[in-house]
């Protein structure tokens, strides 16, 4: 099954549809964890072409190569070339802390929420180009302090974007960079 696009999926476009205006068309960017695609046609749409996207489920990146795209089955970057790097890197990543009544890949982040970020953050300083950035979506429900934490460990720099209340979580759009 595909994650299909929800409040958090919806706030990451309308905040990458801000971030794309004044970039060059010609940037790359990866969608990384892609699920139906919303945040690569939203890159299409405003005229961006060189777009990879990447999915840990076979039947997301199948979907996205039928849409026209560059698809590749990924588990964060394990299957992206060691030496590619991208401008922009998204991600709306599995953010929700493990429950009993959900433990699926598409929403749980790990146990307390936020482990599948870290590793994400660690990986993808290698992948981002001097002036790139990213794009990553969370909840209070992640743990935003121990995300901060970590990535300004990494040497990231952090900005919020923007941040939308809904039932029983506060959704987080921040733009990491160097």
């Amino acid at each position: 099954m595909i994650y299909q696009p929800a409040e958090d999926s919806y706030l990451l476009a309308k905040n990458l549809e801000k971030y794309l205006k004044d970039k060059p068309k010609s940037i790359s960017i990866l969608d990384i964890g892609t699920g139906s695609g919303i945040q690569a046609k939203t890159c299409k749409n405003f005229g961006f072409k060189n777009i990879l996207t990447s999915d840990l489920n076979q039947e997301a990146v199948s979907h996205l190569k039928a849409l026209g795209f560059k698809a590749v089955k990924s588990d964060l970057f394990s299957n992206i070339n060691k030496k590619q790097k991208f401008d922009l890197i998204i991600f709306n990543p599995p953010y929700l802390p493990e429950h009993r009544y959900d433990k699926q890949k598409d929403t749980t982040g790990g146990k307390k929420g936020y482990e599948t970020i870290l590793k994400f953050l660690t990986q993808a300083k290698q992948h981002l180009t001097k002036d790139g950035a990213i794009l990553l979506l969370f909840s209070s429900l992640s743990h935003p302090d121990i995300i901060k934490t970590h990535a300004k460990t990494l040497g990231y720099k952090l900005k919020l974007l923007d941040k939308k209340k809904i039932p029983h979580e506060e959704l987080f759009v921040w733009e990491f960079s160097f």
